[in-house]
């Protein structure tokens, strides 16, 4: 096996040693997994610069993962096992249980309401990624770098930022990550540009007004090829793009392998190899959120699906918002944790089923190579309006020209959580993002963790018991509940106080060179026509209909988007927001006489409801009806009342309209 070692550095009680219903108490395992693997192998051959890796005296790979395993202290046969992609070096499944994201300071996975305990499941964690910066609880993979003759690989990288703030430094990487480095201070070739918004027109900065550099603070600019640095700033709200020369270019590819041959590991190595989970995997699920949904797009979409001994690794994958994209995973100079529109992840093909494109003359299914081999998991897929809106989510299920259905294969289920933002939300209504960004609408405030909750279940079934989950549910042409962003403009500006973006995103056909099948780029890429990007019919309220409605659009309080635009605290007020993807709550007045002063077209929620015990029985009438249907479990039921009451209360005491 690929799997040489786990050298494990800690192994105690979870939870204080707490039972977990049936399943009884849980340990947390944690240390590093060891990889060795052989370049030669067909199955390992799609990496990109694998050839160029160093190799060990026995002719093979060699590179190494963080690791952690939470799983009953008592495994038992047939068993089930998720293996949570991490998202930036942070784990992500704990969300289930209700726990909200997992932070690195946290000295243990959350156990919150234990939802995953209390079913059993053990859950594993590899890092696969490279850049994730030093914080201290973040996961990682060490990674070897691509040599040529013994001599480190230059070659072209690239860069875009949005300041919130104005500022005059700005690290080579995204989200603070490990920076690809300049080459040469004084890189000739390298251009920075900028836009007033993402798809605006793009503007040269002179060579002279910018350079490699950072401050201390007090003084002028300090050398250093791992910052950019401009004396008259970089202004709020405008997206600057950097085109430079890197140096140095880690074999990113491997960690589609570390994920894959971790998971194998976990299903088929023996106590003898130091597995832990010996025999007690009876079934195996891929997680991912966002970053980590589209590595798991990549991952099947690669052939990665089967290891080594021709076994399929994942029997089922849950995917949560994300989109019709995959990532930066494995290219050279890869950037895993980029999430820009002009970059190498956002390529054909989109969708399960094989589709062609009449512009380029390309074709292609996202699982194509995994049909080939035979490994095709079970997939249920969940996106939210900000998947629709902003990264072009319908090109999973419409075809690239906006003109037809596209057929979602019986293996897998797509959902779209009607009026949801990319992550789930909540209480207070406020329009300060957590990183102090303000947005022109109060954020969103539907909790879809419910919907993920039953999603996880009905895929657990379908793997496990061959019950079919329920029917996919997203925007459809045929059905009529599919249609263009912009016909929808003037139903949203009828909303006091409400604002349509200035500039909708665009999904643009790119080219990035005639090597990028072998993971190699080339920057800026050339930019064709638009794909189209087909969103969701509206109700009365504005509220979208074309697929799964959580319980804030069957009984609503206000108009919920995926989407959401720059307040004028944040440079270029009524723009596209597109860091952290915010959605927007437009709340209905409280009253009649608040709503007619307003002119605001939608009823009242005094019209609507009368008051609070009214509308709690439509919530539970609604609850009882997504049971009915496979979106909400039964003992969520009282969870969703409860949120629906909190949410009540707040709307009543908020103002109508965000200052």
């Amino acid at each position: 096996m690929a799997v040489t070692q786990i050298e494990i550095t800690s192994r105690a009680p979870y939870a204080g040693g707490r039972a977990f219903g049936e399943t009884g108490a849980y340990e947390l395992i944690q240390g590093r997994m060891h990889f060795a693997i052989d370049p030669n192998d067909p199955h390992n051959q799609i990496v990109t610069d694998l050839h160029l890796a160093p190799i060990n005296a026995d002719g093979r790979v060699e590179f190494l993962s963080d690791f952690a395993l939470l799983k009953p202290v008592n495994a038992l046969s047939g068993g089930r096992l998720i293996c949570d992609v991490l998202n930036r070096g942070n784990k992500t499944v704990t969300r289930l249980n209700l726990a909200g994201p997992a932070q690195p300071s946290d000295p243990e996975p959350r156990a919150g309401d234990a939802f995953l305990m209390r079913r059993g499941f053990s859950v594993a964690w590899c890092g696969w990624q490279p850049d994730p910066p030093e914080t201290p609880g973040l996961m990682r993979a060490y990674l070897p770098e691509a040599m040529r003759d013994g001599k480190r690989i230059s070659g072209q990288a690239s860069l875009q930022f949005q300041p919130a703030k104005a500022v005059q430094v700005q690290l080579l990487s995204d989200a603070g990550h490990r920076p690809l480095p300049a080459a040469g201070l004084d890189d000739p070739a390298a251009v920075l540009s900028v836009r007033d918004y993402h798809d605006g027109p793009s503007r040269v900065i002179p060579r002279a007004d910018w350079q490699f550099a950072r401050t201390d603070g007090g003084g002028g600019p300090i050398a250093d090829p791992t910052f950019v640095y401009s004396a008259t700033g970089f202004e709020p709200g405008k997206v600057y793009e950097l085109a430079y020369t890197t140096i140095g270019a880690p074999v990113a590819g491997l960690g589609l392998v570390a994920m894959r041959d971790s998971a194998a590991w976990l299903r088929h190595a023996t106590t003898t190899d130091g597995n832990p989970l010996w025999g007690g995997v009876a079934s195996a699920y891929g997680f991912g959120v966002s970053l980590s949904a589209r590595f798991l797009r990549e991952f099947v979409f690669q052939g990665m699906n089967q290891d080594e001994q021709g076994r399929k690794v994942f029997d089922g994958l849950l995917t949560v918002v994300g989109s019709s994209r995959r990532g930066e995973f494995n290219f050279r100079f890869a950037q895993p944790s980029t999430n820009i529109a002009r970059a190498p992840g956002n390529l054909f093909p989109f969708a399960y089923s094989p589709e062609s494109d009449p512009v380029t003359g390309q074709s292609g299914s996202l699982l194509e190579r995994a049909r080939a081999q035979g490994a095709v998991p079970k997939i249920v897929a969940v996106n939210s309006g900000m998947e629709y809106w902003w990264s072009g989510a319908s090109l999973q299920h419409i075809n690239v020209t906006g003109t037809r259905d596209v057929e979602i294969p019986e293996d897998v289920r797509s959902y779209f959580v009607c009026g949801a933002q990319h992550a789930s939300g909540g209480l207070p209504l406020t329009d300060s993002m957590p990183d102090g960004l303000r947005t022109q609408h109060l954020l969103n405030t539907i909790d879809y963790t419910p919907v993920l909750r039953a999603a996880l279940t009905s895929l657990d079934r379908w793997v496990r018991e061959g019950v079919s989950p329920p029917a996919s549910r997203v925007p459809s042409l045929i059905e009529g509940t599919a249609t263009r962003r912009e016909p929808l403009a003037p139903g949203i500006r009828s909303i006091p106080g409400a604002h349509f973006p200035k500039h909708l995103p665009r999904k643009a056909r790119l080219d990035f060179g005639p090597d990028v099948a072998k993971g190699i780029v080339r920057y800026p890429p050339a930019e064709g026509e638009d794909y189209a990007v087909l969103v969701s019919t509206q109700d009365a309220d504005f509220n979208e209909l074309g697929g799964v409605r959580p319980i804030d659009l069957r009984v609503p309080l206000a108009t919920y988007t995926g989407w959401n635009v720059r307040h004028p605290d944040a440079g270029q007020p009524g723009e596209y927001v597109s860091s952290s993807l915010p959605g927007s709550t437009l709340p209905f007045a409280r009253t009649r006489e608040e709503r007619e002063e307003r002119h605001d077209p939608r009823p009242s929620l005094e019209e609507r409801y009368g008051g609070r015990d009214a509308y709690l029985v439509k919530i539970r009438a609604a609850a009882e009806e997504m049971v009915r249907e496979g979106h909400l479990l039964d003992e969520d039921v009282p969870l969703v009342e409860r949120q629906a009451g909190e949410r009540w209360d707040a709307f009543q005491a908020a103002p109508v309209i965000p200052a």
